[in-house]
Formats: C-alpha cells, sequence, structure tokens
C-alpha cells in the first residue's frame, strides 16, 4: 500500500505491532488520531508513555500496581485464607468481573511450556511456595484457576507436589470452561460458577462441572 506521508507509513507500522491490529485498522487509526485534537493525541503519547515507565508489579502477588502493594493485596476486606494462582494479569481482571471470589491472588506470568521454552524457573513459583511457606501465612486454600490446557495442568501438577509439604487444601475451578479455554474470554457466569464449585485437586485429574 502506498502512502501519501512517510510520518503516516511510519505510524502505521508502529501501530500495526499491536496484538489484532492489521494495516488497514491501523491506519484507520492514524487517520482518526490526525483527525482529533492535537491535546487528545498528545494525551494518548503521554499516557502510554508513563504506562510504559511507571507501572509497578505487587511485591507480593505479581498483578499490576501503582505502588509497591497493588490494592487487592492491601485490602483488609478480603479473605487471607484462600490464594487464587493464575497465569496472567488479565484472568485476575476476568475472575474480579464475576465477584464471586473475595480473597486474593497470586500472579504465575505464565504457565509451564517446554515446547516454548518455558520451564519452572521463568515463572512465579518461589515466591507463591514462600508465602504459603511463611511462618506468618493464614493461607488455608490455594485455588488453581490455570486454563484448562496440557500446559495449564503440567503447571497445576508441578504445583500441587510443591505445595505437598505444606497444609494447605488445594482445588480447581470446575472445568465449566471448555478445555482449551482462556479464562480472559470465558464469559462471567460460567467463571464465576466455576469459582463456586471449585473442587479439591488430585493428581492427573481436574474438576469437571
Amino acid at each position: 500500500m502506498e502512502y501519501p506521508s512517510k510520518l503516516i507509513e511510519q505510524a502505521v507500522e508502529e501501530i500495526a505491532k499491536l496484538p489484532g491490529i492489521g494495516r488497514k485498522t491501523a491506519l484507520r487509526l492514524a487517520l482518526h488520531m490526525l483527525r482529533q485534537n492535537p491535546d487528545y493525541t498528545e494525551g494518548l503519547a503521554e499516557a502510554l508513555t508513563r504506562l510504559r515507565k511507571d507501572i509497578r508489579y505487587c511485591k507480593q502477588c505479581h498483578n499490576i500496581s501503582d505502588k509497591e502493594f497493588c490494592s487487592i493485596c492491601e485490602s483488609h476486606r478480603r479473605d487471607v485464607s484462600t490464594l487464587c494462582v493464575v497465569e496472567n494479569i488479565q484472568d485476575v481482571m476476568a475472575i474480579e468481573n464475576t465477584s464471586q471470589y473475595q480473597g486474593k491472588y497470586h500472579v504465575l506470568g505464565g504457565i509451564i511450556s517446554p515446547v516454548a521454552g518455558i520451564g519452572p524457573e521463568e515463572l512465579n513459583l518461589e515466591s507463591l511456595i514462600a508465602r504459603v511457606a511463611a511462618v506468618e501465612s493464614e493461607i488455608k486454600e490455594i485455588i488453581l484457576a490455570l486454563p484448562a490446557t496440557m500446559e495449564g495442568d503440567t503447571t497445576s501438577f508441578y504445583i500441587r507436589r510443591k505445595l505437598e509439604p505444606y497444609s494447605v487444601s488445594v482445588s480447581t475451578i470446575a472445568r465449566g470452561i471448555p478445555v482449551g479455554g482462556e479464562l480472559e474470554y470465558t464469559d462471567e457466569i460460567t467463571l464465576g460458577r466455576s469459582i463456586l464449585m471449585r473442587t479439591k485437586y488430585t493428581d492427573g485429574s481436574a474438576g469437571t462441572a
């Protein structure tokens, strides 16, 4: 495609790097921003710059945060006895949108995938074990809310083995979520029911709804 301006072409190239954005959509977005008041574009650029420079990750659960600890970890209203282990930050937001869970979280930052070269050492697993093992820990239940995929099941199995020395109950969300499904794309009713109907985790098998 020929562009009337090198600046438009450069903008399209950068926007098209975003996931799910093709070059035609990138061009529409670039032209849309060009038609807006300069303050709009400058505000967007500033927000993205601040996002990249100033965003922090919770020191305890690894959720995104503006401070050292996220609002969920700091909240005194959350149930400290339950800890929901998720793959990524999007999963935290998906579960929060169900309004069915009042405990706390631990974000792994991925799942074990030998094919992709992701091993346990690349994930936030040591900090999870440390939270459970801490003398002052009040955690009684670990909920494994991981994808219903081979990689997700492998990660759940690994975590369950690591938690064996500790007196915590390990459960997994009910499989109302289809095999191969991602939490962030699951409707809120199904996800909420999966949290409420969680089942005790046993090696080699997962709960079914």
